[in-house]
């Protein structure tokens, strides 16, 4: 992996920053700042500061609804596949963000990625701990670099410290304790959708809470597509779709560590999915070996098990 911890500005991912990078890239327009002009024209179309501009480009690539193209010394941007699916303004499943499934599929993007470490990536991929301190997170962030990031980078506490709050930022609902002891909510948390999984709870005073459970509100349709994209991952080198349960529950990237499932949780949704996809994806318990079969069939065709999950939330 290479480390980016930087190109976010310290602004976290808010609402409508996918939708303005797709819809301005879809409409001719540019969001490499290194170009006076076309910054300008940025600044203007999108309606933000540069630094936004800057923001709005770092997440829109990271969450996948962007791509670089690069072309001998010059370096471009145009919508992905995944990006015109869900934020195109004419045919995308959910442009404004309103169902809960694209934020959990957002989520997902956002973590399913061994090519750049960052601190949510690092976080949700190799952090172990429900309950922690901000500065131990740190502590160990800074650790573990050396071990896993390939480029030569000097990278001192400052700059981790600023991806930690930017992360905490983007996924935590804070809370200010009042002299009162009562708790308002801060109104900037409403700014990024990913806070609304609660996956990461501030308890104020540098502490936090991110529980292993069942996430009844994770979409079916969502698991089955995180679970067939990490066995598509597996399998380029096994050739064959079939996990064990455990490597589903803890393994990098997997679906029981990027949505955060206990146990308990990731048995009740296998056993969803069997029954959705008609036992396209099979598990079975035997002399304690817990084994995931998934139907080759279903590995070739992940973009219909989304459009299903947007035709039901469509129908109601």
């Amino acid at each position: 992996m290479k480390a980016k911890f930087t190109g976010h500005d310290t602004f976290p991912f808010r609402y409508g920053w996918n939708y303005k990078a797709v819809n301005h890239l879809n409409s001719g327009g540019k969001l490499q700042t290194s170009n006076d002009e076309k910054t300008q024209e940025a600044i203007i179309e999108l309606g933000v500061g540069k630094n936004m501009v800057n923001a709005i480009k770092y997440w829109a690539e990271a969450t996948s609804a962007i791509k670089i193209i690069r072309q001998q010394s010059t370096v471009d941007h145009e919508s992905s596949s995944t990006g015109l699916y869900v934020f195109d303004e004419n045919t995308g499943k959910d442009p404004y963000l309103e169902h809960i499934g694209s934020v959990w599929l957002i989520h997902f993007w956002l973590n399913f990625n061994d090519k750049e470490l960052t601190a949510y990536r690092y976080f949700f991929n190799y952090f172990n701990g429900e309950h922690f301190e901000k500065l131990v997170l740190i502590s160990n962030l800074s650790d573990d670099i050396g071990k896993l990031v390939s480029n030569d980078v000097a990278l001192n506490d400052s700059t981790i410290k600023k991806d930690i709050d930017v992360f905490l930022n983007t996924y935590c609902k804070k809370s200010k304790n009042l002299k009162t002891e009562t708790k308002t909510l801060d109104e900037e948390q409403f700014n990024s959708p990913l806070a609304e999984l609660n996956l990461v709870k501030d308890h104020g005073r540098g502490f936090f809470i991110s529980d292993l459970n069942e996430k009844q509100d994770l979409p079916i349709e969502i698991f089955i597509y995180a679970l067939i994209k990490f066995i598509e991952k597996e399998a380029n080198i096994s050739k064959v779709f079939k996990i064990n349960f455990d490597s589903l529950l803890k393994d990098r990237y997997s679906p029981g560590r990027i949505f955060r499932l206990s146990e308990k949780g990731l048995g009740l949704k296998l056993d969803e999915a069997q029954q959705v996809t008609n036992e396209g994806i099979s598990w079975s318990d035997s002399l304690g070996l817990r084994q995931i079969m998934v139907d080759e069939k279903l590995i070739n065709n992940t973009k219909s098990i989304l459009d299903n999950y947007y035709k039901a939330v469509a129908n109601g």
